[in-house]
């Protein structure tokens, strides 16, 4: 069995423990709650494959079950999972675990947040992006009158626990969803990049994924810890790939997170190089990963969709869309555009594309 990691995220609001590697589910599920009051928030998915792990690990605590997918993040959904905890009695001294992917995480991370102005979580990520992103960090959030994340907190996990089991059970579509942040991670650190070129046949062995899943956790814990709340422009970064991914994610719908990130990266790529911020060299490194895992659609109407990253936090300015593109090896830089300017780069990519 491999040997399992821990990392550490210390904030100012709390010091945040990530066990990861095979066997960490086993070693530390049930102790880490041991003697507490528990409740666990999951969605239908993954209730239907790890129900008697559950029952095996906590007992028969209170589950709420969301039904899987996105459409299932929003104020409905979350108010709840609230009812539900006040249901079950909940104290200030009970614990929420989050079981199941970055939807799950997200939902139930804002609910552990607001209930009695605060509950401690544990993020147990069943999906391999939640296990390389979105469950470190403390970002929790729904979506709210058609805008992505929107209404949320920051709240750091108490712990965190990232076991490569949960991948055996994963669709295809879900590997490729974790690829689009590893992949965006790679923008990030040189070191990960260089991994990633190297085994760019092999981007979804599992073998090669549960590597790589320690790596990008070492990566954003260091940014967390740096930059928890966006206030230095560090953890800003980790947004590449995702004004133009959001947008086509709300526009399109028809893919996921992860997928869309990488189209949001390849789009953005173009305008990079158009603004000369990345050579087409090193542009064209990013995209043969990219394309090693998903085909990038011309979008007809993207410039259309594009209209919408307007709405996107990132933006200090209505008629302005910041973007974080791939500079160079490892470093990325904040480009800024009029939104008329940005949707036409995005509609000229789309023509590039079907030529």
């Amino acid at each position: 069995m491999a040997e399992i990691k821990t990392v550490t995220v210390n904030t100012p609001t709390v010091k945040s423990d990530i066990y990861c590697g095979e066997g960490a589910f086993n070693k530390y599920a049930a102790d880490l709650v041991s003697g507490k009051d528990i409740f666990v928030v999951t969605d239908s998915n993954v209730y239907s494959l790890y129900s008697n792990l559950i029952k095996d690990t906590f007992g028969t605590p209170p589950v709420y079950i969301v039904p899987a997918g996105e459409k299932s993040k929003n104020e409905r959904q979350l108010l709840n999972i609230l009812k539900a905890m006040v249901a079950a009695g909940l104290r200030r001294n009970s614990v929420v675990i989050a079981l199941g992917g970055g939807v799950i995480g997200d939902m139930a991370g804002l609910a552990a947040s607001l209930y009695m102005r605060g509950v401690q979580i544990i993020q147990i990520p069943t999906t391999l992006l939640s296990q390389v992103d979105s469950s470190v960090g403390g970002k929790t959030a729904i979506d709210f009158c058609g805008v992505k994340n929107i209404v949320g907190t920051f709240y750091q996990p108490r712990y965190v626990i990232a076991d490569p089991l949960f991948l055996n059970t994963l669709p295809a579509r879900e590997i490729r969803c974790g690829l689009g942040e590893i992949i965006k991670t790679g923008c990030l650190n040189g070191d990960i990049f260089d991994k990633l070129t190297a085994n760019a046949n092999n981007l979804k062995d599992v073998t090669f994924l549960k590597e790589i899943i320690y790596d990008c956790i070492c990566h954003k814990a260091y940014v967390v810890t740096e930059d928890e709340r966006e206030t230095t422009g560090l953890r800003k970064t980790l947004n590449l790939g995702h004004t133009a991914g959001h947008a086509f994610e709300l526009y399109y719908k028809k893919k996921s997170h992860g997928e869309f990130v990488l189209i949001g990266m390849y789009y953005e790529l173009y305008i990079a190089v158009k603004s000369g911020i990345c050579t087409q060299q090193y542009a064209d490194s990013i995209i043969k990963l990219i394309k090693k895992v998903i085909t990038v659609p011309a979008y007809g109407d993207g410039q259309k969709a594009c209209m919408l990253s307007k709405y996107d936090k990132k933006n200090e300015r209505a008629a302005e869309v910041s973007m974080v593109v791939p500079r160079e090896h490892g470093k990325t830089a904040e480009l800024k555009l009029p939104l008329d300017e940005y949707a036409a780069l995005i509609n000229e990519c789309a023509n590039s594309l079907k030529g």
